[in-house]
């Protein structure tokens, strides 16, 4: 069976956008934290909240883990993602700094 278990910042991470709490969610990122969304880089908090509002929590986003890696600081999460913007399988590469989001990268599996 795979490992589904996630570090205690990513389980926030991942229930605070599931149930559509856009401020918990973001507030785990480090101040510098980054968003690759298939290429697309976001690297303001400010840039981050409105791809956010856009695109992931705001576009009722729901993140249903299947398969979770770690290895260090990185932690590779398969998941399942619906929202009204996109739905389908994904890959998330987080790299994690002192219990914060440092990057966030979202490709396909």
């Amino acid at each position: 069976m795979p490992e589904t278990s996630l570090p205690a910042p990513l389980d926030s991470f991942v229930n605070a956008i599931n149930r559509g709490d856009a401020d918990t969610a973001l507030s785990l990122f480090a101040a510098d934290g980054e968003v690759d969304d298939w290429g697309r880089h976001f690297t303001t908090p400010q840039a981050i909240r409105r791809w956010s509002d856009r695109e992931f929590v705001g576009a009722g986003g729901h993140l249903r883990v299947a398969r979770v890696r770690r290895s260090g600081a990185r932690v590779t999460v398969d998941a399942h993602w619906t929202s009204r913007h996109y739905s389908g399988d994904s890959r998330f590469i987080f790299t994690l700094d002192d219990g914060r989001i440092r990057q966030m990268r979202i490709v396909g599996e």
